[in-house]
């Protein structure tokens, strides 16, 4: 499958009112999150970056709230999403051949964002614990997906290990046996 990194412009007041609209639950973010789970199996960043939330849209909604969005996206979300797929790789696929499932997701846990809300000046669709499901030696397991966010009616990986962390180390969040709990809801 093939990743296209695209560039967002600057949000218009237009652009906010298209943000409002709930992104999908269907087969957009079964086929986002599947893309997501191959390039866990490849280690790949430059693969899995055009799943990752845009820098663009980060330093948009972070101006004014933040000191340095540029430098937080790069030193710590894309520092932290580097880390974490490391980690997924080696605790999905360094145990055996893997066969991906699909994804559990509860599209209750959605929740509008509002701008002024966790340091944020545009509103955005906030969709947490998506679990990516899968099958070693027959056996069902997964992994959360911490937190994905929208842009422009698409969902987007911003935390794929937990957020906050209890170190700064790549962490798988909450790997399980059987498909899981999608959530909880909460979080920005």
């Amino acid at each position: 499958m093939l990743a296209v990194l695209l560039a967002v412009p600057a949000p218009t007041a237009g652009a906010q009112s298209a943000q409002v609209v709930e992104p999908p639950f269907g087969a957009s973010l079964g086929a986002r999150m599947a893309s997501l789970f191959h390039d866990i199996s490849l280690d790949s960043l430059p693969r899995a970056q055009g799943l990752f939330f845009p820098e663009s849209a980060y330093v948009a909604m972070k101006t004014h709230e933040i000191a340095y969005p540029a430098s937080d996206y790069a030193d710590r979300l894309i520092a932290f999403y580097r880390l974490d797929l490391a980690a997924y790789h080696a605790s999905i696929f360094g145990h055996g051949p893997v066969a991906y499932l699909g994804i559990n997701v509860n599209p209750g846990d959605a929740a509008w964002i509002e701008p002024g809300w966790c340091e944020n000046s545009i509103g955005y669709w906030h969709l947490p614990g998506v679990r990516l499901v899968y099958s070693q030696d027959h056996v069902v397991r997964s992994v959360a997906v911490a937190s994905l966010i929208s842009w422009h009616g698409q969902w987007y990986v911003v935390h794929l290990g937990p957020n906050p962390r209890p170190l700064n180390i790549g962490t798988v969040d909450t790997p399980t046996l059987g498909r899981g709990v999608a959530g909880p809801a909460g979080g920005c």
